[in-house]
């Protein structure tokens, strides 16, 4: 049983696995390698002058490893709720954990699929999202949305923050009270 899994690798998801994963949160990652940041050449990511979108998503996938994040390839198929907590199937076997965070970008199909509710969106060449609180919760409880499947910009800086803020409140609610990870500079690290 995994506390929190992930189903998208890129900005979001990535983003999403760094901060459960960091938090102590058992964490899996369910990647198909189909996230449009892997057309993507990007300058306008704070902190980064320049990187190839295929760098930036294995930049996220190693960091969200280093703290304990289980990556597979595979493609979600189908996602239920269960007794035991929210079922994942894939192509390469079945999951389960208590929340899952849907980040699949521009895809929508698994999301309309198991029944979140969905509406227009407002981005270019994005006909649709997925309807979503403030927080990243969708109309089925446990499923969270996070990036540009939940309606934020598509720029890979926005859809970043937007995983970690809605990770940030999966951790809060796994733990009753809320979640904040700030690390502290000490010279020579």
């Amino acid at each position: 049983m995994y506390d929190v899994a992930i189903i998208g690798a890129g900005p979001a998801g990535a983003s999403a696995a760094i901060f459960c994963a960091k938090a102590g949160k058992r964490t899996l990652v369910i990647d198909n390698d189909q996230s449009i940041t892997r057309r993507a050449w990007i300058e306008n990511h704070y902190g980064i002058p320049q990187i190839s979108g295929p760098d930036l998503v294995e930049t996220g996938k190693k960091q969200a490893q280093k703290f304990g994040a289980e990556i597979i390839k595979a493609q979600a198929t189908h996602v239920s709720q269960t007794p035991e907590g929210l079922q994942i199937e894939t192509d390469q076997g079945t999951f389960t954990a208590r929340h899952v965070i849907i980040a699949t970008g521009a895809y929508t199909d698994l999301a309309e699929k198991i029944g979140l509710r969905t509406k227009p969106g407002t981005e270019p060449r994005i006909k649709t999202i997925v309807e979503v609180d403030n927080q990243g919760r969708t109309n089925i409880p446990g499923i969270w949305a996070a990036g540009t499947i939940a309606g934020v910009s598509v720029h890979t800086i926005i859809t970043a923050g937007d995983g970690a803020k809605v990770a940030v409140n999966v951790i809060s609610e796994l733990n009753g009270t809320r979640h904040v990870d700030h690390d502290v500079y000490k010279p020579g690290n």
